[in-house]
């Protein structure tokens, strides 16, 4: 199972001079995928909560200061050469597709086909009426861009007519790395979510959860996957690991472990709620990696 780290985006981690040295050196100790995620808002009255919090603390304070993600990972793959570029997740919905479309080839053709494209969409409305999108509307929205990054990816002469947006046929000479384009992972836990990761993903771009809750989840990915007349087999499963304060490192390496019985393909470790800053994140990050490679 390959191990990845978030990079050095939101909160007191929000630092920029730090993307560059921290990208490296964690490529340097052997993480072999760089992550970051996507926030927009940090409403003072937000319209929900995020996942485990409460009316107190709505969603993690750091979010109130949140990088872009893209842009992040352009920092990243200008001073690492090996390490996999991610996103878990892009909120897909929030974006111009044919925006997105470049912007996401650019990224693929700089980092010299090292962008792994995970999206999601959301979970918070007040972000989406912050971009005059319709919340209601999301998966929908997320099937549409779906359609048009492949379309963008593999034709030469590329359209679109759909209920979201309309592309005039233009010429497309901007060519991912990798044909056919990076590979995309979807996220999302309802069950709708993981029929489209089966039905239209490389993999799911998940998150730790009880291994009982994880493999009934896998379940319908795997099922959708075989209905729709694709491989079960060729979908991957990429885990992230959210650490909480006051976590050390043998505990976050035997969470690790336990997610490589689970047979994921890679997990990875975002500790910008578990440290101070960056350096700290590091150091804790390369301990985590040494021990389970110890163990």
């Amino acid at each position: 199972m390959d191990i990845g780290i978030a990079l050095p985006q939101y909160g007191g981690h929000a630092r920029p001079e730090w993307i560059a040295p921290f990208a490296r050196q964690a490529e340097e100790a052997g993480f072999g995928r760089l992550w970051v995620g996507d926030r927009s808002l940090a409403p003072v009255s937000p319209s929900d909560l995020y996942p485990g919090h409460t009316a107190q603390e709505p969603y993690p304070p750091g979010f109130r200061t949140f990088l872009d993600p893209l842009t992040v990972l352009t920092a990243a793959a200008g001073a690492t050469s090996r390490a996999v570029l991610a996103t878990s997740t892009l909120n897909a919905p929030w974006y111009p597709p044919l925006l997105l479309a470049r912007t996401l080839t650019t990224l693929d053709a700089i980092s010299a086909g090292r962008l792994v494209a995970g999206l999601g969409i959301g979970w918070l409305r007040d972000e989406y009426t912050a971009v005059n999108a319709d919340f209601t509307r999301r998966g929908a929205r997320l099937e549409e861009i779906l359609d048009i990054l492949r379309g963008y990816w593999t034709e030469e002469v590329f359209g679109h007519e759909g209920p979201h947006w309309s592309i005039p046929e233009s010429y497309v000479g901007l060519r991912p790395a990798r044909p056919g384009g990076p590979p995309v992972l979807l996220g999302g836990l309802s069950p709708a979510a993981m029929r489209r990761v089966g039905r239209r993903a490389d993999g799911w771009a998940g998150v730790l959860l009880p291994a009982r809750v994880e493999a009934g989840l896998w379940d319908l990915a795997r099922r959708a996957a075989e209905e729709a007349g694709r491989d079960p087999g060729a979908l991957s499963r990429h885990i992230r690991c959210n650490v909480r304060p006051g976590t050390g490192a043998d505990e976050i390496a035997a969470t690790l472990a336990g997610v490589r019985e689970t047979g994921a393909d890679s997990a990875f470790i975002d500790l910008q709620q578990c440290v101070a800053g960056p350096a700290e994140a590091l150091e804790l990050g390369i301990a985590v990696l040494e021990r389970v490679r110890a163990g």
